[in-house]
């Protein structure tokens, strides 16, 4: 019989009881794998049978939505297009004609010139052009007149851009390129209109012309309707379409002077109940103009009050309640400038 050394034996037992615990530890871990396994294949035959499902519904409901209108479905022809094969543009043609005048109202003369070269048929489409012409450009004196047999609003177009970009170097070039094309007249009021709808005209351009043509700027504030606004937000409106200069001159004391008389003219009512005159809304609109960069001015740290306002503005108009003085610097408080 085979000596067993004792010692060598008691050494190999952590050995053998190691080598025990990794067997029984790998068949656990093979066993909780198998399981995972077992559950991610569960899972992903639901998720494909979801999927599938989803399709069906989405086709069906693609299929009713033609069948009652007769019409293209946008959703399907964006994810038809997920492929990278597929990443380009989606043709215009095969979308709404409303969503594709949206589309296109985004771009420059140039990108549309480029896009009709691609969309050849929808670029020659006289109807999208004059939407086109008169989403930019509101008014035109063009516009009224009965158009010649060969009349193309495309190339009005184009001609509206270029003038507008002139307009933008030099005004004086760019209103005389308009009348040039017979676009515009050389009337005041047609003058003021075509500003008035225009919204692609460079203000400091635009506040250098209304300066030399004071009679376009008189027709232009009477297209202005200040019935029933408050003093501040008839304000606002009026120097978002006729620019404030950034100095006190002689410019802005017109512009405070004429918007006094068309908001007289337009509230009445106003007039008579609060005993208003031009002179008195005259005295209002520089005591906001004032207050306005009194509180939004990051150099003056110490901000006039309400009743600091309200006795400062009453000694120039006495006639003014102290009611209204101080909803006027309420709304300066908390809506901002009159002016920016």
């Amino acid at each position: 019989m085979k000596t067993v050394d004792i010692n060598s034996f008691i050494k190999t037992v952590p050995q053998m009881g190691q080598g025990l615990w990794r067997v029984a530890r790998n068949q656990q871990l093979q066993q909780e794998y198998g399981e995972q396994c077992q559950y991610l294949q569960r899972e992903r035959g639901r998720r494909m049978a979801a999927a599938a499902a989803a399709d069906a519904a989405a086709t069906d409901n693609l299929n009713h939505r033609r069948h009652c209108q007769g019409s293209t479905d946008i959703y399907q022809l964006l994810r038809a297009r997920k492929g990278k094969e597929e990443r380009g543009f989606i043709d215009l043609e095969m979308l709404p004609p409303e969503l594709g005048i949206t589309i296109l109202s985004y771009l420059n003369a140039t990108d549309l010139c480029l896009a009709s070269c691609v969309w050849q048929e929808l670029g020659n489409d006289e109807y999208l052009w004059q939407g086109l012409c008169k989403s930019t450009w509101g008014h035109c004196s063009i516009y009224n007149r009965r158009l010649p047999s060969g009349f193309s609003y495309r190339r009005l177009y184009m001609q509206l851009d270029e003038g507008s970009l002139t307009f933008n170097a030099n005004p004086q070039e760019g209103i005389g390129y308009f009348m040039s094309r017979g676009i515009l007249v050389d009337h005041p009021k047609e003058l003021a209109k075509f500003i008035f709808y225009t919204r692609t005209l460079n203000w400091k351009m635009l506040r250098i012309y209304l300066d030399e043509r004071r009679d376009v700027l008189d027709e232009l504030v009477t297209l202005h309707n200040f019935s029933n606004q408050f003093l501040p937000n008839a304000l606002r409106e009026f120097f978002r379409h006729i620019h404030a200069p950034e100095e006190r001159g002689e410019y802005l004391e017109t512009l405070i002077t004429k918007f006094s008389h068309r908001f007289c003219a337009c509230n009445p009512a106003l007039v008579r109940e609060m005993g208003l005159s031009p002179d008195a809304v005259y005295v209002l609109c520089y005591s906001l103009i004032l207050l306005s960069i009194d509180l939004t001015s990051p150099h003056v740290k110490n901000k006039m009050s309400k009743r600091e306002f309200i006795r400062n503005t009453r000694r120039a108009a006495q006639n003014i309640s102290e009611d209204f003085v101080g909803h006027l610097y309420d709304n300066i408080y908390l809506i901002g400038h009159v002016a920016a």
